[in-house]
């Protein structure tokens, strides 16, 4: 891998730290116990980073969630990850699907994801909209506020943009989402960064990844998350918990890539 390549990434931080630097030093001195708590320290910064980013990262990826998304996402839809302001909403077909459950721990972001869905047709009003602050290892607490009866699985859509890198114990949150949350038939439709298959990329990511997790509220660049969602199994019985499944790429990314995207639609068995 070129070394303009792998130190490319200093430059996204540098950029990253400018936009929302000032408005976390802000949130700060209204409230000076944030240098104590680094977890909402962290979350502060994030929401403050998506008001300058999150418009460009949407549109970087819009081709791939135009045809992710809109033609497959149905019935009640279950967004991990909804931050980032409620972008993943806008490309929602309303007329297949009937409820839009945000699942965004940041409460920072919610007032702007809020509008956004509002604006997209989805309102608490009528309830076909519900934003969820707890986390996406919680399937309890998801089961419990969509009102499922014997935590039975209720959802028929769930998806992940670009949050998988953030969730803690992925793997284990990825099959709980998926056996518990999930209903049969339904579908897992992800688009994230993941870890390279090129050695010299992959072992970048980790090199890099100590310090952009500290940066970005956990994100992390190395995971190999679409084989952990690829190689799920079921049961005792250990057959794959997919009756079709399928994965691909971002038309033109170049493998050089400190983020390299997979893309992914699933369907439980």
């Amino acid at each position: 891998m070129k070394l303009s390549a792998a130190f490319s990434i200093l430059l996204d931080l540098r950029v990253g730290i400018q936009a929302a630097l000032l408005p976390t030093l802000r949130a700060i001195m209204a409230s000076p116990s944030l240098i104590f708590r680094p977890a909402a320290l962290s979350r502060s910064f994030m929401a403050n980073l998506w008001i300058s980013f999150g418009k460009g990262v949407d549109e970087n990826g819009r081709a791939v969630k135009i045809q992710l998304i809109t033609p497959h996402a149905h019935g009640v839809v279950l967004d991990i990850g909804a931050g980032s302001h409620g972008h993943t909403v806008k490309y929602l077909d309303h007329d297949r699907v009937s409820k839009y459950i945000a699942l965004e721990p940041n409460v920072l972001m919610h007032p702007q994801l809020r509008e956004v869905a509002n604006a997209a047709g989805f309102r608490e009003s009528d309830r076909s909209l519900l934003i969820l602050s707890c986390g996406a290892e919680d399937t309890e607490s998801i089961l419990s506020s969509i009102g499922s009866h014997g935590n039975q699985p209720t959802v028929d859509t769930i998806i992940s943009i670009l949050t998988f890198c953030t969730i803690p114990s992925p793997e284990s949150t990825i099959k709980s989402l998926v056996n518990e949350v999930l209903k049969p038939g339904g579908e897992l439709l992800f688009y994230e960064h993941v870890l390279s298959p090129k050695d010299d990329v992959a072992w970048w990511q980790t090199f890099w990844t100590p310090l952009w997790t500290r940066f970005f509220d956990g994100c992390v660049l190395d995971r190999p998350t679409h084989i952990w969602i690829d190689n799920l199994l079921s049961g005792e019985n250990r057959n794959s918990v997919w009756h079709e499944r399928n994965i691909w790429g971002k038309e033109g990314e170049p493998e050089e890539n400190l983020f390299w995207h997979r893309v992914g639609r699933f369907v439980k068995n």
